[in-house]
């Protein structure tokens, strides 16, 4: 486990690239964590609508629904819930100073596992 230090958690990820979906699960077994994957906003919403979960990580650029529109869906839902974002145009996301609303943690793609637990750390904090 090296340093994580986060209790075992129930980890939502969406993202339109299965690939990214399965690594990220991968990753995150590897950490002991319970995930859940979805390929897009509608469906993770529905997901989110039948069980909780510790920590939501959605990508930003997906089809339909982006992440931050996502984030705000489930912010209404759960103002408490934890989110981390994944993006490969971090720079853009964050011109004005802010993150997307509902989002605790940006992380820029590509990340390596430390990136990650590092987002965990701080988004369940």
């Amino acid at each position: 486990m090296g340093m994580t230090n986060i209790k075992t958690c129930k980890v939502l990820v969406v993202d339109d690239e299965p690939y990214v979906c399965d690594a990220l699960k991968m990753l995150l077994a590897l950490d002991g964590h319970n995930v859940s994957t979805a390929s897009n906003g509608a469906e993770a919403l529905a997901m989110y609508d039948r069980e909780s979960f510790d920590l939501v990580i959605t990508d930003y650029s997906m089809p339909v629904m982006k992440g931050d529109e996502l984030a705000k869906n489930i912010m209404s839902r759960n103002p408490d819930q934890p989110i981390v974002m994944v993006s490969a145009f971090v720079e853009a996301l964050t011109v004005s100073g802010d993150l997307p609303f509902g989002v605790d943690v940006l992380i820029a793609k590509p990340f390596r596992l430390e990136h990650l637990r590092a987002a965990m750390v701080k988004a369940l904090a």
